[in-house]
């Protein structure tokens, strides 16, 4: 072999000329693509600038998506954009399937040419996906070796984006925080700086308590995995409220997500709530997470956003206990339970459980819960003996021994339809507590 100390070395042999070029080729044109997004980047551009630049040099079109899919930027021509939306690539929700889509170059159905596919990354933060389609040719490995330098340019925009949206977040979260605590002022002083930061609360609004869930944790941290979780599920929020109405103020506090939904008419609100849900979703792929959320009554004057955040709070509470993980509650559906939470004094409230339920309430002990929740079920089943018993897979005898167990604590519940009326309000109360 001649003297190759100063040559390029593959895998142990000594590269052709040929191929030496196009290796010095390909560094060249990285290190380029790199280097003018990253001058665009600390110009101060925005990702939409930084995108609509690397299409410029790759040409194509070019996508920024969140780790789920949710598009952040897209530039390219109108048609090729189109069908890849409309294709198998993208849900209909408007999301990439990036669950389907792992890094590398992919033939999608129905698209020319061909996708490249790289992740975001910045230290052990996953930001998203860079995406290229060039529907004149198949993309290459070197073409995916680009994308991949220009995914650091892109990081880097991303972690400044970030960094700025955390600062610009406290701000306005402390903010709404003291509107929603009655502590921001007057009313025309609160509109007038709400404005400033371009929300508008002058308008019939509806605000909504969103929390992440998980199973067996407490029940306004639910599914908190720490700030980055979180913030991706605050920031899916404002994507979708920004689009339908960008004055909506929405705001992620420690464990939830609370934003404030205009509503555009009487009987409006629903329509409004579940097409913002619907939105947040998506079609739950992607790693998104199952969410909870309460609606509070509609508002129209910003002093009374404090009670209403307070409506929605309970009802994101009793959703969750009455219909499950991924309930979405109104405060008027909650029935008596809304009677009972705007009741202030909890002292009163003990008293009354504690003498209706007597030797059953929750001071009892275990076996007294395991009675009131027989008593519940026969409550729910009007004294259906032969349907409680199916529900709690007890022998119809060993149900009828219960009853009377019952009865001799707290009366005769059995034929007393008052004395049912007041052990259902009493077991409310316990429920209501609970939450």
């Amino acid at each position: 072999m001649g003297e190759v100390a100063n040559d390029p070395v593959h895998l142990g042999r000594e590269l052709p000329a040929d191929e030496v070029g196009q290796m010095l080729t390909l560094l060249e044109r990285r290190d380029e693509v790199q280097r003018q997004l990253v001058t665009v980047v600390l110009a101060g551009g925005d990702l939409t600038e930084v995108v609509a630049r690397l299409r410029d040099l790759i040409g194509g079109a070019v996508l920024a998506t969140t780790s789920d899919g949710r598009v952040l930027a897209e530039v390219g021509d109108g048609g090729v954009l189109a069908g890849l939306h409309e294709s198998s690539a993208f849900h209909a929700s408007g999301r990439l399937r990036a669950e389907t889509l792992p890094p590398g170059v992919h033939a999608v159905d129905g698209v020319p040419g061909s996708l490249a596919v790289v992740p975001v990354t910045g230290g052990s933060i996953d930001h998203g996906r860079l995406v290229h389609l060039d529907p004149g040719r198949a993309l290459s490995l070197e073409d995916l070796a680009v994308l991949e330098r220009a995914a650091d340019a892109v990081a880097i925009c991303l972690t400044q984006r970030l960094a700025v949206t955390a600062v610009e977040s406290k701000y306005r979260g402390d903010f709404l925080r003291d509107v929603l605590g009655g502590r921001a002022g007057e009313g025309d002083d609160v509109v007038g700086h709400a404005r400033t930061l371009g929300w508008e609360l002058a308008r019939p609004t509806v605000v909504v308590v969103a929390a992440l869930e998980t199973e067996n944790a407490p029940p306004m941290s639910r599914g908190y995995q720490g700030p980055l979780e979180l913030e991706r599920f605050s920031a899916a929020w404002s994507t979708v409220v920004a689009a339908r109405d960008p004055a909506a103020p929405v705001v992620g506090f420690a464990a939830e997500v609370v934003a404030l939904l205009p509503v555009p008419g009487p009987g409006a609100e629903r329509p409004v709530v579940e097409g913002t849900v619907r939105g947040v979703r998506g079609d739950s792929g992607g790693g998104r997470r199952t969410f909870a959320a309460g609606v509070s009554r509609v508002v129209a004057d910003p002093a009374d956003l404090p009670a209403a955040y307070e409506q929605a709070r309970k009802a994101l509470q009793a959703g969750r206990r009455l219909h499950g993980p991924s309930a979405v509650a109104h405060f008027d559906d909650l029935g008596v339970f809304r009677l009972l939470s705007l009741i202030d004094d909890d002292a009163e409230l003990d008293r009354f459980v504690a003498e209706t339920l007597k030797g059953l309430a929750p001071a009892a002990g275990e076996e007294a819960a395991a009675l009131r929740h027989t008593l519940q079920v026969l409550l729910d089943t009007n004294l259906n003996v032969a349907e409680a018993a199916r529900a709690l897979h007890f022998h119809y005898n060993t149900l009828r021994y219960r009853i009377s167990k019952i009865e001799r604590v707290v009366g005769p519940f059995t034929s007393d339809a008052t004395l049912r009326l007041d052990l259902a309000l009493a077991l409310r109360i316990v429920t209501l507590r609970e939450l």
